[in-house]
This record gives structure tokens, sequence and C-alpha cells, in this order.
């Protein structure tokens, strides 16, 4: 089934998240992980790649091993970073050689120790090039795209956010999944935006629950996403981090009920290797 064609007959479908493991026992345990998800019925896999692409052959063997273990349609993240054409090109092929269905398409972040993204030569510097390459070479793929409920951090103000994402979805993506967010108005007025802007292709609020709270605050802190007073002070008061993930879990579940009763598209879960956020969430606990 096509990206396009599955938010079009499927009732709120969810997809998972994952990353690159450094070790084979974290490959283990995050094919353990998976083996739980797929009971909870999502439509695909992603997996994103490490910074400048330097885990881009663990992301292709993590695929593969989802689609051993699921069947299932996967994603590969694919950005910008350090990337000719020539090379983002190689990728593609060797993707699509291995059964990936869908790209996320990225500009990507700036290397470590850059404060500003610049372009390889003889690569792209935006990602909607990068989209126009995929649909001009490699069609095949569904394309999904990043869109900042809370503004990307670079970006002037929200108005030249919006127009970067309109870029990204007139040059053909089938989807747009958002950074994590913690307060749902701030995913409904970036939606309404983006109606108004003319973007008419779903809108996939990306969630990650609080489990951990040190680890929130610097997730937040890394995506410019702001954590709600209320959450702030509940995770304070907790003793340790068993109070800390059901405070986080109740949190996001409260988020994907009112997500789900106006009427999202679809859920995106920020696993991070992990099963038992999601879990918990899925199955009502």
């Amino acid at each position: 089934m096509s990206l396009a064609s599955l938010y079009e007959t499927s009732n709120c479908p969810i997809s998972f998240e994952l990353f690159p493991p450094k070790t084979e026992a974290g490959l283990a345990t995050l094919c353990d992980n998976v083996r739980k998800l797929t009971q909870y019925n999502p439509a695909f896999f992603t997996c994103t790649y490490g910074a400048g692409g330097s885990t881009q052959g663990t992301t292709l063997e993590v695929l593969k091993r989802v689609r051993e273990i699921t069947s299932l349609p996967v994603a590969s993240h694919l950005t910008c970073v350090n990337a000719t054409i020539e090379d983002l090109d190689k990728y593609l092929r060797t993707a699509s050689e291995q059964q990936v269905d869908y790209i996320v398409a990225l500009r990507g972040d700036p290397p470590k120790g850059t404060e500003r993204f610049e372009a390889t030569e003889g690569g792209l510097r935006y990602a909607n090039e990068l989209v126009d390459l995929i649909r001009e070479k490699h069609p095949q793929f569904g394309i999904a795209v990043a869109g900042y409920p809370e503004v990307h951090q670079e970006a002037a103000n929200a108005e030249v956010d919006l127009e970067n994402l309109k870029r990204k979805v007139d040059a053909g993506a089938d989807i747009v999944v958002t950074q994590l967010f913690y307060d749902n108005d701030d995913f409904f007025r970036f939606r309404d935006r983006c109606e108004s802007g003319g973007i008419q292709i779903p809108v996939i609020p990306g969630i990650l629950p609080v489990t951990n709270f040190k680890q929130a605050l610097r997730i937040a802190q890394m995506c410019k996403a702001s954590i709600p007073p209320g959450l702030e002070q509940a995770m304070v008061a907790c003793e340790d981090e068993a109070d800390q993930f059901k405070v986080g879990v109740e949190h996001a579940r409260t988020q994907i009920n009112d997500l789900t009763d106006r009427g999202v598209s679809g859920i995106h879960y920020y696993v991070l290797n992990k099963s038992e956020a999601a879990a918990a969430l899925l199955a009502g606990v």
C-alpha cells in the first residue's frame, strides 16, 4: 500500500520510530521490542540514522530485521548532511534493493560542533530538493517530511517555517510527521496554519511520552519543544523513575485521546527502541 493511500483507507494508523543501536546486544533488544510492538498493528516502522550519515548501514540492517520480523512496510530517514547528490542517489538505490518502502526526507541538523547547516559541495541545501530528487529518480518511494508545531529553531518565524514546509509538500511529499510536542494546542494551531496555507496532505502528530524527566528535558531542548508547567511540576514531584513513567504515560494518553477525538489522520510514536510506554498507552494500562 502506498504511503498516501494508507491514510486514506485506514482509521488513524499508528507508526513507530526506531534508531540504530550501537551494539549487537542493543540490536537484539530492539528486535525483541519490535516483536512486542507488532501486536498493536502498526502500519509501518521508521528508522533514523546517526549524525552525518554515520549509521546508514546500520539503519538498513535494522529495517531488514524489522521486515523479517513483521513483514510490515519500513521507512528510512535520509538527510542532506555530508552527502552529494551521487551519495543520496546511491543510498536510495540500495534502500530500494533492500525493499525499503518509504523515505523520511530531511535536510538534517548541522553536524556536531557547527552552528549552521552548510550544504556539501555537489549536495543539496534543502529538504524540498531532496523530495524533488526522490520523486524524479526513485518515484517508487512514499515520502514523509517533517513539520514543527513550535516552529523550526532556524526559521525566522512561523510564516517562514510554513513556507518551507509548503515547498516540501509541493515537491511531492505524501505526509507530514511532526516534531514531538507536549501541548496539543501547539499541534492544532500548526494544523490550522497548514490548512490555511494550502497544505492538504495528512499532518501526523509525533508523540514521545515522558518516561524519564532528565532525558525528556534534554530531548526537548534539542528539539526546541516546550514542556507544559503542569507536566514539569508533576514530574519534579515524582519520587522515582517509576512514578515519572506513570505521569508521563498518563499525560501522553490524555494527548492521544484528545488528538484522536479531534480527527487526526494517524499517530507516530517515538519509541526510543523501547516498548513499555507505547504498550502501556496502546493496551490502555
